[in-house]
């Protein structure tokens, strides 16, 4: 049966709410696995772009004892080289994730706002659903 106005109106508010959790969530998974994968590439520009003479040129023991401009040039193109295929272990690490856990179920439409009845995707019960490709 169809929801009152006030009450389709706090239901909406809550599912909005709700989806919006779940989006920040995803996104700060999203954020904590693309960090982690691409450190090594974070670590080679930075030090790649510290230590050359025409950017950042630091006067640091490293940098006048081991890298010197073409060796700072080699960081930073390695580090952009690497960048491409981790980028793409980071975002199959994501999508494998988000798909175990089904993050990307607990979206719920706002439809159920103006009916009565509606269930959250925590309460339906869990079976996969059935896929035209099998």
């Amino acid at each position: 049966e169809p929801r009152s106005p006030c009450c389709c109106l706090a239901w909406t508010l809550v599912i909005g709410a709700m989806n919006c959790l779940f989006f920040l969530l995803n996104l700060l998974l999203m954020f904590v696995i693309f960090t982690v994968v691409l450190l090594p590439t974070i670590v080679v520009v930075y030090f790649g772009f510290q230590c050359h003479s025409q950017v950042l040129h630091s006067s640091a023991r490293y940098c006048k004892s081991i890298l010197d401009d073409s060796s700072s040039s080699a960081l930073i193109i390695l580090g952009f080289v690497i960048m491409s295929p981790l980028l793409v272990v980071a975002m199959a690490l994501y999508c494998s994730l988000a798909r175990r856990l089904q993050l990307l179920g607990c979206f719920q439409p706002y439809s159920l706002a103006l009916y009565k009845g509606g269930r959250c995707c925590w309460a339906r019960s869990c079976k996969p659903q059935l896929k035209a490709w099998v």
